[in-house]
């Protein structure tokens, strides 16, 4: 048989012949020349000037284990990559977001003036021979809660989405999330270092949490976590006003009114802030 420089498509015709098991017979002497004109007139010598240039039909990969390679191949190919842009926004989630930026400046106090108006810790009075210094935060605390809990309610109803619902499923759906919005609201002023949120001229700690609930104290510690956690992400205002409205639409509540309902009219929200969204277990109310 004739052997001239292999073609470029014998190492392919090779695989598939033998992966299929063909079997070929030579119609003249078994010793046709193959050239890249004539590799088409016999498939018989034609595979073996594969097998002659030293092709081996027990290195042939199946089609399992080739497609197996090309996945490997492309995921290698993939993490070598950078990673791409990402999905730029519609013009539809650029104006929610303008406005969710717009409502959360007008009605959450970032320099929290209205703290002022809060009742101070009051005195406890207790045995004489027990600490003196004992102060209840509780009186404190209440106030400050009514005060962002009208800021929510204020920042809800700014969002169309919101609007647009029932009466019923709009109170529904505060009361479900009021207590998470306002830790994420909190988050915004937490000093990660000192374990501190610093709310203008306010400045709250873990501690004073256990003075309004020494029993809950087994809520505090996950709650501060949850702080540390959040904070770590470096989130930019966006990205915090838009973490208030997903904790506002959190799935998962229920619906009063299930034939006009929450699951009928979702906001239209960039699906990636679903991500960092926290766990709705960790909203604990009022400041920490």
């Amino acid at each position: 048989m004739g052997v001239s420089p292999a073609p470029q498509t014998l190492p392919l015709f090779c695989r598939r012949s033998i992966s299929k098991g063909v079997c070929f017979t030579c119609p003249f002497t078994r010793n046709c020349t193959i050239t890249k004109a004539k590799r088409r007139q016999c498939q018989a010598c034609r595979l073996q000037k594969c097998l002659a240039v030293g092709m081996r039909k027990d290195m042939i990969m199946s089609e399992e284990a080739l497609q197996m390679r090309r996945v490997l191949r492309k995921r290698k190919q993939q993490e070598r990559e950078p990673a791409g842009e990402p999905a730029e926004l519609t013009e539809e989630q650029e104006q929610l977001i303008s406005i969710l930026i717009e409502a959360h400046k007008r009605h959450f106090d970032s320099g929290f003036s209205q703290f002022a108006h809060c009742r101070p810790p009051v005195r406890l009075y207790i045995h004489r021979d027990m600490l003196p210094d004992i102060f209840s935060m509780l009186p404190h605390f209440a106030d400050l809660s009514t005060i962002l809990i009208q800021q929510v309610i204020k920042f809800a109803k700014e969002i169309p989405a919101f609007r647009s619902l029932p009466i019923d499923d709009q109170i529904s759906l505060l009361k479900g999330a009021t207590l998470e919005i306002c830790q994420i609201q909190f988050n915004t002023v937490f000093n990660e270092e000192t374990k501190v949120w610093e709310c203008g001229q306010h400045c709250y700690t873990i501690q004073d949490g256990a003075l309004v609930s020494p029993t809950g104290q087994i809520y505090l510690e996950p709650l501060l976590k949850f702080h540390i956690s959040l904070r770590k992400l470096r989130l930019h205002e966006a990205e915090y006003v838009l973490l208030l409205a997903i904790a506002l639409f959190s799935p998962g509540e229920p619906s009063p009114s299930p034939h006009h309902g929450l699951r009928d009219t979702p906001p239209t929200l960039p699906p990636r802030w679903a991500l960092i969204s926290p766990s709705p277990h960790h909203g604990l109310g009022g400041p920490p």
